[in-house]
C-alpha cells in the first residue's frame, strides 16, 4: 500500500510545467469515443486498453526528456496512432500526443519542424490507412499543428525565462562577493591605521606611566577614544556608510604620526570632494600612514592635494628607508583594495621607490559612486 500511494504521489511531470499535461492526457478519452458509438470486439478492447497502458508512461516520460529522446517519443507515438488507423478514426489523437512531444526539442527551428513531420505522418496516415480519412486528418490538422507550435512556444518561453532567473542570481551571488570584498577591504584599512595608532599610544603610556602620570593618563584617555571611534567605523563599513570622511581622516593622520615621532608637512588645498573620491582618498591616506608608522622606518612625511587639469590629485610621500627591492612593495591586502577602489571610479594610482616611498592618486573629479 505505501509503494502504491508513493507511485500515485510521485510527480509525473517536472514541478515548472504546471498541471497541463496532466489536462492534456485526458484527450486519450477521445480514443475511446468509438467504443461508446460502436460496438467492438473483446479483442479490440483489451488491445486498446493495453495500448494506452503502455502509453500512459510514455507520455508522461516525454516530459522529462529533450532533444533526440524527445523526437523518438514523438515517433513511437505517431508509430501507435499509424497502427490504429484502420480501426480506430479517433487514433489521430497520438499524431497530435506526439506534436505536443516535440517541445522537447532543444532547438526550436527543429522543435518546429518536428511539428510539421508529425502532422504530415499524420496526413499520409490519414489517405494510406484510416478507414475514414477525413476524420482522422481533421482532428491532425486542425489540433495537431496549434498544439505542436503551442507547446515549442511555451516551453522556449519556459527556458528562457528559467535561464534569466539563472542570471539574476548569479548577478546577486556575485554582488553578495563583492559586498564581502568590500567589507574586508574597509576592515583591513579600518583597522590596520587604527590599531596601530593604539599600539603606538600604549607604548607610549607605558614609558609615561613612571615620569609624568598625568600625560599618561591623557595616552589611555586617548586610547579609549581612537578605540570607540574604531568601533564606529567597522559598524559604519558593515553597513556600508561611512560617517567620516577625509578631514577626519587627516586630523588622525596628524595625531598619529605625531605619536610615532614622524613629522608631517601638509600642502591640502580647499575643495569639494565628492563622496566617492574622498572616500578612496580618505581609505588611502589611512592605508598609507599605517604603512609608514608600521614599515617605513621614515622621519618625515609630505602629504598634498590639488585640482591638476580637472583631475584630484593626492600624494603622500615619506623619506624612510623604502626601495624598489622591499617587500612592502608588494601587492597585498591594502594596496590592493587600494587599487580597485581607484580604478572602480576611473582614477590611477602609481606607486614609486625611492628615498622612501611616493603613492600618487589621480582621480576625475566627477566621479561617482
Amino acid at each position: 500500500m505505501k509503494k502504491l500511494h508513493a507511485f500515485i504521489a510521485w510527480p509525473w511531470v517536472p514541478p515548472g510545467q504546471g498541471n497541463e499535461p496532466y489536462l492534456w492526457s485526458f484527450s486519450l478519452l477521445f480514443v475511446l469515443w468509438k467504443y461508446v458509438i460502436f460496438p467492438a470486439s473483446a479483442f479490440e478492447l483489451a488491445a486498446m486498453a493495453l495500448t494506452i497502458a503502455w502509453f500512459v508512461p510514455l507520455y508522461f516520460a516525454s516530459h522529462w526528456v529533450q532533444d533526440w529522446r524527445s523526437a523518438a517519443l514523438a515517433a513511437a507515438s505517431c508509430l501507435i496512432g499509424a497502427a490504429w488507423a484502420p480501426f480506430n478514426g479517433f487514433s489521430g489523437t497520438f499524431f497530435i500526443l506526439a506534436a505536443g512531444m516535440c517541445a522537447g526539442i532543444m532547438r526550436p527551428r527543429l522543435a518546429y519542424f518536428a511539428v510539421l513531420c508529425v502532422v504530415a505522418l499524420g496526413a499520409l496516415t490519414a489517405f494510406t490507412l484510416a478507414a475514414d480519412p477525413v476524420q482522422f486528418l481533421i482532428p491532425v490538422l486542425a489540433i495537431g499543428g496549434p498544439v505542436g507550435v503551442a507547446a515549442v512556444m511555451s516551453t522556449t518561453l519556459g527556458r528562457s525565462r528559467a535561464q534569466l532567473l539563472r542570471k539574476q542570481e548569479e548577478v546577486e551571488h556575485m554582488a553578495t562577493i563583492a559586498e564581502r570584498e568590500r567589507i574586508s577591504r574597509d576592515l583591513h584599512d579600518l583597522l590596520g591605521h587604527t590599531l596601530s595608532l593604539i599600539t603606538l599610544k600604549a607604548e607610549l603610556a607605558g614609558k609615561l606611566a613612571d615620569r609624568d602620570l598625568d600625560a599618561c593618563k591623557a595616552e589611555i584617555a586617548d586610547i579609549e577614544r581612537c578605540a570607540r571611534n574604531a568601533l564606529a567605523e567597522v559598524r559604519a563599513a558593515v553597513s556600508g556608510y561611512r560617517l567620516t570622511g577625509f578631514a577626519h581622516e587627516l586630523a588622525s593622520t596628524r595625531a598619529g604620526l605625531a605619536a610615532a615621532g614622524i613629522a608631517l608637512t601638509e600642502d591640502v588645498a580647499r575643495m569639494p570632494l565628492p563622496a566617492a573620491v574622498e572616500n578612496v582618498v580618505a581609505l588611502a591616506l589611512r592605508e598609507a600612514v599605517t604603512n609608514i608608522i608600521r614599515h617605513a622606518g621614515a622621519t618625515s612625511c609630505a602629504i598634498s592635494l590639488a585640482l591638476e587639469g580637472g583631475m584630484i590629485v593626492f600624494r603622500i610621500a615619506d623619506n624612510g628607508v623604502m626601495n624598489e627591492g622591499a617587500p612592502a612593495l608588494k601587492h597585498g591586502n591594502g594596496l590592493s583594495g587600494m587599487k580597485e577602489r581607484v580604478l572602480a571610479i576611473g582614477g590611477q594610482l602609481a606607486l614609486t621607490a625611492g628615498r622612501g616611498l611616493a603613492l600618487e592618486l589621480r582621480l576625475p573629479a566627477g566621479a561617482q559612486p
